[in-house]
């Protein structure tokens, strides 16, 4: 092994390549275009590695606009901006302040989604917020390489802090970052045949590679690839466990012995819901090391074994806490979804699949505001797709308590309260990467604003849209000059006949489920106007029951609310919600009616909602609740002769009290 001296990159070079990115950014700022960081380009992997299909831009490359910066502006005006002051377990006492307080995951998760948030809206307040936590980090590492507070040494909480840490070092340029990374693998490579991975780091190995990947992507040092190895040697193996799926059943403390092992046997952990969220990048992950397309492609069985056991209607799979079944009245975590779309991000960049992106707008415009009230002053632990009260009731848990389902500070458990904050962060930082042929994609869709090195050339580029409420895009290419690259547009799979104008003219129509590539010579001012054509459309699941889309959106039934405070919980407060309305609808398919209404800031809201869906229904009093809990979709067909009524559906994240599977009335 070098010694530790040998893992410093050479302090010239490193000064160097400052100095030519300061001239870039100066270059940048001549230009018109705001400074991110010490570089704006993407940075592809070295070889042995594979190359990805698309690479991540640094943290500050893109900048949210519109409905989306608005939205993270709400998490940097609730929780997400204030955490630190109302919750003892991210404040000054913090084990990862130099305090006496928690000192293993809660400070890292926080870091986590605070860091993107604070460069994303150029928060000086956040980033002040972050920069307490970075600079104990990176002040107090031991002598022998170890970080973090010294009252555990678990190797899961620093996976963590990683994460946190390359993104800073992408939005600043700090030069502390690359040693004290590179100091703290050479520790961990000398400790892990002595001290392995266990419980969640073992079942998470994946998340530290891509830190490792990330640094020997700057260094070369070829001691990073053998410790890339050994994670993986002593990790979990998540494409064998899915190559055999066992796990096709609802969950129960019983199957994994909850009450003996404390939640960490291996079929605890390997049945967890956030655990199995995190391992949808395992396999991606590894095929860079391994080359092999069987290891890239493997996400795509996973995906699909989850769907088929698990799947709910949001897009998601039961998880709460376990793998819970396809009743669409199971919830999943919120944990669980962030982690989903993260992986979903990395999985994206790797393999370049266009239904990655269709999944993980999924996630983002419906399961994840679909938690939190409004403000995001509150969240809930578990959602459900059928949710038809929000109260201390101990069902349908797998194996979470009864504060499951309630909108606080902290419900149930507290990893969500400092977990959730990446959510729309990293959604942002990966709307656009650079492609393989050095030109650039938009893997996802939302106003944005993106600045790139493209072919040695500096290039913005601005999206306006409404999107996913609305179906036009608008992308405006502003370079320094004349030039030449390849623009890369995804087509989700539901959009047919979507169409492309350049500069007002038509394009061949692209096909559904592709990347639609348009190379050409841009010049300054230049646009395209992407259509996706969105026709609501009605989906079969569980029990042949029906849920609504329209694009990437949801449809849900909005139940009366009557929201019932439990307690004060410093600046923010815990909720109960009580229905106030029926809810127990039959619909039918033949006739869906869609209205659109102005998009506001905070669109996915009930007062607010910028779309909403007409459908005929009867009420089915057969189909009822019970201790809060509505009961299994009953199976599809089914009659009754209840009146006819014309019901009104909006997007899922704005009813909070919601049905979104309905069984569907006998023609």
């Amino acid at each position: 092994m070098k010694s530790e001296s040998d893992w410093f990159i050479n302090r010239r070079a490193f000064c160097k390549q400052l100095s030519a990115a300061a001239a870039l950014a100066a270059n940048t700022r001549a230009f018109g275009f705001p400074a991110t960081g010490p570089t704006d380009n993407a940075v592809k992997n070295r070889a042995p590695l594979t190359p990805n299909t698309f690479d991540p831009l640094p943290l500050g490359a893109i900048r949210p606009a519109g409905w989306l910066r608005a939205q993270l502006q709400i998490q940097g005006n609730g929780l997400g901006g204030h955490l630190d002051e109302t919750w003892a377990d991210v404040g000054p006492n913090s084990g990862w302040l130099g305090g006496t307080g928690e000192s293993w995951e809660r400070g890292p998760y926080y870091l986590d989604g605070l860091v993107p948030l604070a460069y994303q809206l150029d928060d000086a307040r956040l980033k002040a917020k972050a920069q307490k936590y970075i600079d104990w980090t990176l002040n107090n590492q031991q002598p022998n390489g170890m970080i973090g507070p010294r009252s555990n040494d678990d190797w899961w909480p620093r996976m963590v802090i990683l994460k946190a840490l390359t993104q800073y070092q992408e939005a600043t340029g700090d030069s502390r970052v690359i040693p004290f990374m590179q100091r703290y693998f050479s520790y961990q490579i000398s400790q892990l045949s002595t001290r392995p991975l266990r419980d969640w780091g073992k079942f998470r190995w994946h998340d530290e590679v891509l830190s490792v990947l990330w640094l020997y992507n700057r260094t070369g040092d070829p001691k990073l690839i053998e410790l890339a190895k050994l994670l993986h040697q002593q990790g979990y193996d998540w494409q064998a466990e899915f190559a055999n799926f066992q796990y096709t059943h609802r969950i129960t403390r019983e199957f994994i012995k909850l009450d003996e092992h404390k939640g960490l046997s291996d079929t605890a952990l390997a049945t967890h819901g956030v655990n199995n969220a995190m391992a949808l990048k395992a396999s991606p992950v590894w095929s860079l090391l391994s080359g092999n397309n069987t290891d890239r492609n493997a996400l795509m069985h996973q995906l699909a074994e989850l769907d088929r056991y698990h799947g709910l209607p949001n897009g998601i799979f039961s998880a709460d806490e376990h793998l819970a079944g396809p009743n669409p009245s199971q919830g999943t975590e919120l944990c669980t979804v962030v982690e989903m779309m993260y992986s979903l991000e990395v999985a994206l960049a790797v393999m370049g699949t266009p239904i990655l992106g269709d999944r993980l707008e999924r996630l983002a415009y419906n399961c994840l505001p679909g938690t939190f009230t409004d403000d995001m002053w509150a969240h809930q632990y578990n959602q459900q797709p059928n949710q038809v009260q929000c109260s201390l009731n101990h069902k349908p848990w797998t194996t979470d308590g009864p504060e499951s389902n309630l909108f606080g500070l902290e419900p149930n458990f507290g990893c969500c309260a400092a977990n959730f904050h990446q959510g729309w962060p990293k959604l942002t930082a990966n709307l656009w990467m650079a492609s393989s042929d050095d030109g650039i994609a938009a893997l996802v869709y939302a106003p944005s604003e993106v600045q790139a090195t493209i072919r040695s050339t500096p290039v913005r580029i601005t999206e306006q849209t409404e999107y996913p409420f609305r179906d036009k895009i608008r992308i405006a290419v502003h370079a320094e000059k004349a030039l030449n690259f390849p623009l890369q547009l995804r087509i989700p799979a539901w959009a047919k006949d979507a169409g492309i104008r350049v500069n007002g003219q038509s394009q061949p129509s692209p096909p559904a489920g592709t990347f639609a590539k348009i190379e050409r010579t841009w010049k300054q001012g230049d646009t395209v106007e992407l259509t996706l054509p969105l026709e609501a459309r009605a989906n079969k699941g569980f029990n042949n029951s029906i849920a609504f889309e329209r694009g990437p959106l949801v449809f849900s039934y909005p139940i009366g609310e009557d929201w019932l405070k439990l307690r004060d919980r410093g600046m923010t407060a815990d909720w109960q919600v009580y229905p106030t309305t029926q809810w127990n609808y039959a619909v039918k398919t033949d006739e869906i009616k869609a209205t659109e209404l102005p998009v506001a800031e905070g669109p996915f809201t009930l007062k607010a909602s910028p779309v909403k869906l007409e459908v005929k229904a009867r009420k089915l009093p057969a189909w009822v609740a019970e201790d809060g809990v509505a009961n299994p979709v009953p199976q599809s067909p089914v009659t009754c002769d209840q009146p006819e009524e014309t019901v009104t559906l909006v997007p899922y994240a704005a009813a909070k009290l919601r049905i979104t599977a309905f069984p569907e009335l006998k023609i």
